[in-house]
């Protein structure tokens, strides 16, 4: 079966709403040279072990040491950034720095009006996607939705769930698709009929708009006729339905986790959405790694202090694990095409995320932050920013995907762009 357009599903919106975020942006002036099109955010708990962490040597002058958290990554080391000293201002322990980590503890009132990056992102560049954002969970919500199991927030204290399966995530892509003739083409009619309505309400707004304005809502236009075109063959085939797993079995944690993680880049081929997060257990998580070779939960492990040489080694071990899935999603991005030309990964802002600095510690210090991909960010560097507040790693992916905000979250807490990302 053929999902029927691989750029744009408008179900749901009208064309102020979809015209909103493109005069929203006439006179805006990116930071980056190239601006991304598309956000994909991944996180995983429990802090880290610095010493353990961090590469050698600094800025382009750097390696990933053997056995160290991060040498997963050394295929991609001219396609990432690492990030060193960023503290979360004010935050400590799992819970708030869960809260902050993509909010930047902004409230209403603030420029983001307490909405994670994720969220704040797709409201301005999602809006006229099919879906504006989609989260893809990995054992998630067993312990129900509360501040340690959530990264995503639509605004302060509210919540954006993840779905941790990948047979609901595959009928929300796929649904409406996978049946017989008549029921694919009862839902291209569907789609054809509503952008025939977006269509018409775009040209009456048109005569409302100034001349650059006009300008901005023609090739709008163009776009969406573009759309209509690829409603009539198929573009991105629907793959076969995920197995069923047990979406809170502990030993199929890498399994969910692989299949989520093919879903949400062909998410992003399929042109279903620009906005992607996927979260791996959450904080306090207690999945236990069998696969990797460990007995203990995660969220045990990174307490071990340096005299538990056993422990502090399965705990590498662990997050070389999840390392080495962020290198599968580098690896996918990198291969998958783009619809409007070359791979995903050239127009895309990848970032892994976590809660906390030093797990041992509960501190919100020096959390790592890792980023790649496209929007004119200075790739292949190790950089430290000694103690400087993460909003400014918020504020610039804002800008690396096109976005002028200057604050994220509490404006408080800190300004601007950080130094050395972009050329």
């Amino acid at each position: 079966m053929s999902h029927p357009n691989r750029r744009r599903f408008l179900a749901g919106v009208g064309a102020s709403l979809i015209a909103a975020p493109i005069l929203g942006t006439l006179s805006q002036k990116t930071h980056a040279a190239t601006a991304a099109r598309r956000l994909v955010v991944m996180f995983s708990p429990n802090g880290t072990i610095h010493k353990h962490w961090r590469p050698s040597g600094s800025g382009k002058n750097f390696t990933f040491p053997a056995g160290s958290i991060l040498e997963p990554l050394a295929p991609h080391q001219n396609r990432v950034i690492v990030c060193d000293g960023l503290d979360f201002v004010g935050a400590e322990n799992h819970e708030a720095g869960m809260a902050a980590m993509l909010t930047g503890g902004g409230g209403l009132g603030t420029a983001t009006n307490g909405m994670s990056l994720d969220q704040y992102v797709a409201k301005q560049i999602g809006q006229a996607e099919r879906f504006s954002s989609l989260e893809f969970g990995v054992q998630t919500s067993a312990w129900g939705g509360n501040t340690q199991t959530r990264i995503s927030y639509s605004g302060p204290g509210v919540f954006v769930p993840p779905d941790d399966s990948p047979k609901s995530v595959f009928t929300r892509m796929f649904g409406d698709l996978v049946g017989g003739p008549g029921q694919i083409d009862a839902a291209l009619a569907r789609k054809k009929s509503i952008l025939d309505l977006v269509s018409g309400e775009i040209k009456s707004l048109r005569n409302q708009v100034g001349t650059e304005e006009r300008v901005k809502l023609d090739e709008h236009l163009e776009a969406l006729k573009k759309v209509e075109n690829g409603l009539q063959g198929p573009s991105c085939t629907a793959p076969a339905a995920p197995p069923t797993v047990g979406t809170y079995d502990n030993d199929s944690f890498p399994t969910i986790g692989q299949l989520q993680m093919d879903l949400l880049v062909m998410s992003l081929a399929c042109g279903m959405t620009r906005v992607a997060s996927i979260q791996w257990n959450h904080t306090v998580g207690p999945v236990v790694m069998s696969w990797a070779g460990v007995s203990e939960g995660h969220h045990g492990l990174s307490h071990s202090d340096d005299g538990n040489a056993a422990g502090v080694s399965a705990f590498v071990a662990t997050e070389r694990w999840y390392a080495s899935q962020f290198a599968y999603l580098i690896d996918k991005l990198s291969t998958t095409p783009d619809p409007d030309g070359g791979n995903l990964i050239d127009s895309t802002v990848l970032l892994w995320c976590k809660e906390l600095g030093d797990g041992r510690m509960h501190d919100c210090k020096s959390v790592p932050f890792v980023l790649a991909g496209g929007g004119g960010l200075v790739t292949g560097q190790y950089l430290n920013f000694g103690g400087k507040s993460h909003t400014q790693l918020l504020v610039s992916v804002c800008q690396a995907l096109g976005l002028s905000n200057t604050t994220f979250g509490d404006p408080a807490k800190g300004s601007g762009s950080l130094p050395g990302l972009f050329a």
